[in-house]
């Protein structure tokens, strides 16, 4: 099997309308001074937005009725469009396939718990890394999503919780985000970087977020894990691994040809160091490919006594695919191996198997 081209690149696009989520505290101050305002109206718009989750000039009324329209329509356009939803797991699960200005499409996914709601939201717009499993690497990059385009995700998964009443004893409001949904994260460093911000910059300038919990996931660009290590954040570090041998990881990710499985790990090593903070280290389990013990071993040898633990993830398969998912057995031999050398590992639960869960599937669907 032969590695697969990287892109990491985005297309050149038109870019999305300027939205109060992009700009920064300051930013917003001088952009609405430069718009004829005065600078405390950026605050007032700060607080309908990340505060009331809301973008209807209707409801502005400490905002002078000549003005609202012309400040909302200049500083909180409309982003996103829900091209279709569905839902599974009694309602506690839903995936939103979302259009962007330009007809591109993403996705995010709500997931309902008693103790926390978690929104996996996507970074790009498809992917430039080209795993073979994922189905969102199979469609390749379309384009970065800005950083607004990124907080909308949160913010309509917020708004949908004041709405819904969902049967059962679960979490009403959005605690956790990861950015596992479409795109590599860390090819799109500045707006996610500007997007985490916005989410745990405490209210009205941001969602008020802890940050850590708040995960940045990647398949291991080494450059971006020691840019984010030096931010001072504490958000946590997911490592998608997948295999702990370079042979078999070149094809599984294919970034791994450019750093090996050992540059990667010396990174997350060194974000745990920085920050104090536990990496996760994702493991999709693949039948016959990288579910052997011996993987399982190597593996314990690579993380054991490391600030880390292994999340396993049956995999999600997609249609037409020959990958499918490792079978109980395996699973539970990988799991038993891992913490054989004291490596804590937990297996991922698997919602969203029946809506086209994996990343990338719905959007391929509707595209």
């Amino acid at each position: 099997m032969t590695a697969l081209p990287l892109v990491f690149a985005a297309p050149r696009r038109a870019r999305p309308p300027r939205h109060l989520a992009d700009l920064g505290p300051a930013e917003r101050r001088a952009a609405v001074v430069e718009f004829g305002e005065p600078a405390y109206r950026s605050r007032q718009l700060s607080h309908h937005y990340f505060g009331r989750l809301s973008a209807d000039p209707a409801g502005m009324t400490d905002v002078p009725a000549a003005v609202r329209e012309r400040l909302a329509g200049a500083f909180l356009p409309e982003l996103l469009t829900a091209v279709r939803e569905v839902s599974c797991d009694g309602e506690l699960t839903r995936k939103t396939v979302w259009r962007g200005f330009d007809g591109t499409l993403f996705e995010s996914v709500l997931m309902r718990y008693p103790d926390r709601v978690t929104l996996c939201v996507s970074s790009q717009a498809g992917c430039g890394m080209a795993c073979p499993f994922c189905a969102t690497g199979q469609q390749g990059l379309t384009r970065n999503l800005s950083t607004a385009e990124i907080v909308e995700q949160v913010v309509a998964g917020a708004r949908a919780l004041t709405r819904d009443e969902p049967a059962g004893e679960v979490a009403r409001r959005v605690s956790h985000v990861v950015f596992m949904g479409m795109g590599e994260p860390l090819a799109n460093y500045p707006r996610v970087l500007a997007a985490v911000r916005r989410l745990t910059d405490p209210a009205p300038d941001g969602l008020g977020l802890s940050q850590r919990h708040v995960t940045v996931s990647t398949v291991g660009l080494v450059p971006g894990i020691d840019r984010l290590a030096a931010e001072g954040l504490q958000v946590t570090l997911a490592v998608s691994l997948h295999a702990p041998d370079d042979e078999l990881r070149d094809t599984l990710v294919p970034v791994n040809t450019r750093w090996k499985v050992a540059e990667v790990l010396a990174a997350a090593w060194r974000y745990a160091d920085v920050t104090g903070r536990r990496v996760s280290i994702e493991y999709a389990l693949i039948r016959d490919v990288n579910d052997q013990p011996w993987r399982a071993d190597l593996l314990g040898r690579l993380v054991r006594g490391r600030l880390a633990h292994v999340n396993l993830i049956p995999l999600n398969p997609t249609p037409g695919s020959d990958w499918d998912a490792s079978p109980k057995a395996a699973q539970r031999a990988f799991v038993g191996r891992l913490r054989a050398h004291g490596v804590p590992t937990t297996v991922r639960d698997t919602r969203g198997r029946e809506i086209d869960g994996a990343c990338g599937q719905l959007a391929a669907l509707e595209g």
